[in-house]
């Protein structure tokens, strides 16, 4: 008889939402406000580049760690942007993306039974990477709309199993920008408390209102901070998963390590393009991002605002969550209407419990939608939730 069993460490979460809501944009033939990649092109010139590297014959494994000329640009990146002080062979590892970075850091740096503590709402990764490690994830709840981030409310959920805090500034879903005090605060308690802080910081470039502050940076957390971030978002690219990992050198080296046997290495070609935009487009490209963004953010805020949702603009990332209450159904969940809105209504979000721990309630009048798509993509998305709105009334 064959014995089917499979790991228990797999029992406590669902495969992606996210993904899950593209396949029912699919289906229904919605616009896909769900998952975020866009629907415009990459620059060309980093199109060009990946051409170019493909006829050069740049398609064997590169240094596992990452192509060097990438590893180098991004050392200059950090120098130049944060004043941060990267050495490109100790310090950097390319990933195949941001998600392939994170679930490698806590395998690699996690024993059974650590604590891994999650500002709640939060992607959807980061509680199954924690227990794909061994690791048990431990939630900080944010109260909306603000989703303020407390010091002393992070203090009070540590324990002395707890090693790592795991920031996402700019946010996913929540489009918060943590602000210097909440930094400066976060860092004390990692200091007091000798915590590893993994900062996410994949949207680093789309900023609306504050300022992208790399926790790094402050006094006494290079040591203790593991930067996360990527190409995919900035160069519009997610499909090429270039993520990259900035740690402390004895860090990095187990880190290396497990992203070796994960996945090798990311795309050979992919890398050298990504380093080109990063030496040819700099910082023009990287400001224009917020601008071109904030139009986008500002069509689709005010598109669910006028069909009846409760929301607010975000402070950075391209995501906005909306309380869809005012146009929900007696007994109707956030699935239940991601569901019914992409069918009836022709756009597709992402049900806002899938950001909050499992048996949670506050995510249920929540929807996520992305605006990382054209204008005119949104306009349409705009009109189609007010049809929607108007026939629901």
């Amino acid at each position: 008889m064959t014995n089917l069993r499979t790991a228990s460490r797999t029992h406590g979460f669902t495969e992606s939402v996210i993904r899950e809501m593209t396949r029912v944009a699919a289906s229904t033939g919605a616009l896909n406000l769900a998952q975020g990649f866009p629907d415009f092109p990459a620059p060309d010139l980093l199109k060009e580049a990946a051409c170019k590297a493909i006829r050069d014959d740049v398609n064997q494994y590169a240094v596992t760690w990452g192509a060097a000329s990438l590893r180098e640009e991004l050392a200059r990146f950090y120098q130049t942007w944060y004043g941060m002080p990267v050495d490109p062979k100790l310090h950097v590892t390319v990933t195949c993306g941001a998600t392939e970075a994170m679930a490698a850091i806590l395998l690699a740096l996690a024993d059974p039974g650590d604590e891994v503590v999650v500002p709640e709402p939060f992607y959807e990764n980061y509680g199954p990477d924690a227990t794909l490690a061994g690791a048990r994830p431990v939630f900080l709840p944010l109260t909306p709309p603000d989703f303020h981030l407390d010091p002393q409310r992070l203090e009070a959920v540590l324990t002395p199993r707890t090693r790592f805090l795991i920031l996402n500034t700019p946010n996913n879903p929540t489009g918060r920008v943590l602000t210097r005090e909440e930094a400066e605060g976060v860092a004390r308690v990692a200091r007091e408390r000798d915590l590893i802080v993994v900062t996410d910081e994949i949207y680093e470039h789309i900023i609306y209102d504050g300022e992208h502050l790399a926790l790094a940076t402050l006094d006494g957390m290079a040591e203790r901070t593991i930067v996360v971030s990527g190409l995919s978002k900035t160069f519009s690219v997610t499909g090429w998963r270039v993520g990259t990992i900035v740690a402390p050198e004895g860090l990095t080296r187990a880190i290396r390590k497990v992203h070796d046997f994960l996945t090798v290495g990311a795309p050979a070609p992919l890398q050298e393009a990504c380093a080109v935009g990063l030496r040819e487009l700099g910082a023009p490209y990287f400001r224009s991002l917020a601008t071109e963004y904030r139009e986008r953010r500002e069509v689709l805020v005010k598109g669910l605002q006028d069909a009846g949702f409760r929301c607010q603009a975000p402070q950075g990332a391209y995501y906005v969550m909306a309380d869809f209450s005012p146009l929900s159904r007696v007994g109707e969940d956030d699935t239940a209407f991601a569901h019914r809105l992409s069918r009836e209504g022709g756009v597709t979000p992402v049900p806002g419990s899938s950001f909050f721990r499992p048996g949670s309630d506050v995510g249920k009048t929540l929807a996520r939608f992305a605006f990382c798509k054209r204008v005119e993509t949104l306009h349409d998305a705009a009109a189609r939730l007010r049809e929607f709105a108007d026939s629901s009334a």
